[in-house]
């Protein structure tokens, strides 16, 4: 089985209310964080199947049209095959906030079928987000998890913690974390 990466989309891979943008609902309103698109091609080439998971809630409230959604995403993987970034698949969950649904997270659903259709081995594998929510799935679909953010956030409890993608990337590539987790 192969070990993933799952990534969480707004403030993880790109900038989210900012001072250049509130929500994304257009190519033209996507900004890659910094050195995002180095941290994907060094994952990718790092022996890591990587996905995004997204909750895209916009779509189940009538702000955003799933074309727009399809748009958005093709920009973003086409930005980053262009330059040797792979991400093998986006699974976006489109439900309205509070719908019940199994796949937005704090829910695995996402992480669990993109698991079961592509071999991944969820115990070896991680889920990468900004907000408890991203966290929360990790856990429930038994994955190790990180958080992005400048510091620890009260009552989540992620595996680990840095400031973004670019550094974790570091640590999940690099040798150095096998003796943290005791292999």
């Amino acid at each position: 089985m192969k070990k993933a990466i799952f990534l969480d989309r707004d403030g993880v891979i790109n900038e989210v209310k900012t001072s250049r943008v509130k929500f994304v609902n257009r190519p033209d309103q996507f900004f890659f964080l910094p050195r995002v698109q180095e941290a994907i091609k060094r994952l990718s080439n790092g022996g890591y199947e990587l996905f995004v998971v997204t909750n895209q809630g916009g779509v189940g409230l009538g702000f955003l049209k799933p074309g727009q959604l399809e748009d958005i995403h093709a920009f973003m993987l086409k930005e980053l095959s262009s330059l040797g970034a792979t991400i093998k698949e986006v699974a976006v969950c489109t439900h309205a906030p509070h719908s019940g649904c199994s796949c937005r997270k704090p829910e695995a659903g996402m992480l669990l079928d993109l698991s079961e259709r592509h071999g991944i081995d969820l115990a070896s594998s991680y889920m990468v987000g900004d907000r408890e929510p991203d966290i929360l799935a990790g856990r429930n679909a038994g994955c190790m998890t990180i958080l992005i953010s400048d510091a620890p956030l009260p009552g989540v409890k992620a595996d680990f913690v840095f400031p973004d993608l670019w550094e974790a990337s570091l640590f999940l590539v690099d040798d150095e974390h096998h003796t943290h987790l005791g292999t």
